[in-house]
């Protein structure tokens, strides 16, 4: 009998191994088996006869109707607002098994949005709830709604079949402008468990009325600790982006200093650095923002080539940068909130200090010094140098 060489052997025994390890896939869940969650809206129920009940409501999509959307029947909603109440987070989502055969499914949720009233009232355990839950994805958005979060999940959108789809991509697509806050999950989670820097998150409105209803996604929902205390306007908001490193792009609209024209600024790139300062046992903050632009338009006829007129731009987009960061600073400061980190950057860099300063930090907060410096360039006036105007004689 020929004997088995080694190499031949060894060749066999991986291959043995490697085939053990090839198993099927033993937790597959069928997809007409679960309710496929796209979108979550958590209120604090107004009833004098009921306290502490919570409502979600929970957009789940329709997975029969999407298919019957692509062969050209849009007719239909591709989405179901199911809901239910309880006094907690956990107790509510098990008590979903009274109105549906399937269970809710987290992995493709876009979008977590608190009403107006429980976000006044603190938020901290649903946060809890979500990050510790293993099916819920840390990237979701977080929101705050003007009024009830179940009623921006009956908004349709003119060009998504799934409102909450929708949502998520007007988050998305609002690096454009850098005058909303797009936070997700993880971000809001870590600030609230810092001691000092305030959670945030962006702001979605109903606009319009009837059939003509959409959602509008503005400014900045301010919290402190885990409480909703206020909002930041679209100006404000993009002073705090510039601060936080986070303006990706925008438009800065300044005066021409040739003839009062308007001339509007395309925001191509921007660096900000925070830097403190303990100064006779008094903590300072300096922030350095650097800045990148193109002209975009004018409104006016002037010579925006001469170069005395780009840097008396220059100046203009500065201060208009500038004034943006103070103004959210102020409405920062008024609110008591430290929206934007300070006390963890002072942290990182006076560790030994900051043992003294950290319960002090909501009385430094509020006069604390913070200077501004803005750094902002025009590069390019895009493609044509000239207004498109008759020349002057």
């Amino acid at each position: 009998m020929k004997r088995i060489s080694f190499c031949t052997f060894r060749c066999l025994i991986i291959c043995l191994i490697l085939i053990l390890g090839t198993t099927g896939c033993w937790n597959r869940r069928e997809l007409n088996s679960l309710a496929i969650t796209m979108g979550a809206g958590i209120d604090k129920l107004e009833d004098e006869d009921v306290t502490d009940q919570l409502q979600l409501t929970v957009q789940i999509v329709k997975t029969s109707e999407i298919k019957v959307g692509d062969k050209g029947n849009s007719s239909a909603d591709a989405f179901w607002n199911a809901r239910n109440t309880g006094k907690s987070l956990f107790e509510v989502i098990r008590g979903f098994t009274h109105q549906s055969s399937r269970k809710l499914y987290w992995p493709h949720n876009q979008v977590i949005i608190f009403g107006r009233s429980l976000a006044e009232a603190g938020i901290r355990e649903h946060i809890d709830f979500f990050v510790r839950d293993q099916e819920t994805r840390l990237g979701v958005w977080i929101l705050v709604a003007e009024d009830q979060a179940s009623d921006i999940f009956e908004v349709k959108p003119n060009l998504e079949r799934i409102p909450a789809i929708g949502l998520a991509n007007l988050l998305k697509a609002q690096k454009a402008s850098s005058q909303t806050t797009a936070i997700k999950l993880d971000e809001f989670a870590t600030r609230l468990m810092s001691k000092t820097t305030a959670p945030i998150a962006a702001f979605v409105k109903i606009s319009g009325q009837g059939s003509k209803k959409s959602l509008l996604v503005t400014g900045t929902a301010v919290f402190k600790q885990d409480k909703l205390v206020g909002e930041l306007n679209k100006t404000e908001t993009r002073g705090l982006l510039w601060v936080l490193n986070k303006v990706k792009s925008g438009i800065i609209d300044v005066v021409s200093p040739e003839s009062n024209g308007k001339v509007s600024l395309e925001i191509i790139r921007a660096k900000s650095k925070i830097t403190p300062e303990i100064i006779e046992d008094k903590v300072h903050m300096k922030v350095d923002i650097k800045e990148e632009g193109n002209i975009g338009s004018q409104s006016c006829t002037d010579d925006l080539e001469n170069r005395q007129t780009i840097k008396k731009l220059e100046d203009e987009k500065n201060a208009a940068i500038e004034s943006e960061v103070k103004a959210a600073l102020s409405k920062a400061q008024k609110l008591n909130a430290d929206i934007f980190g300070f006390g963890d950057v002072v942290h990182q860099k006076f560790p030994k200090e900051w043992k003294e300063l950290e319960s002090r930090w909501d009385e430094i907060f509020p006069d604390l010094e913070v200077e501004v410096t803005v750094e902002g360039k025009i590069r390019r006036s895009g493609s044509s140098k000239k207004a498109v105007a008759p020349a002057k004689e």
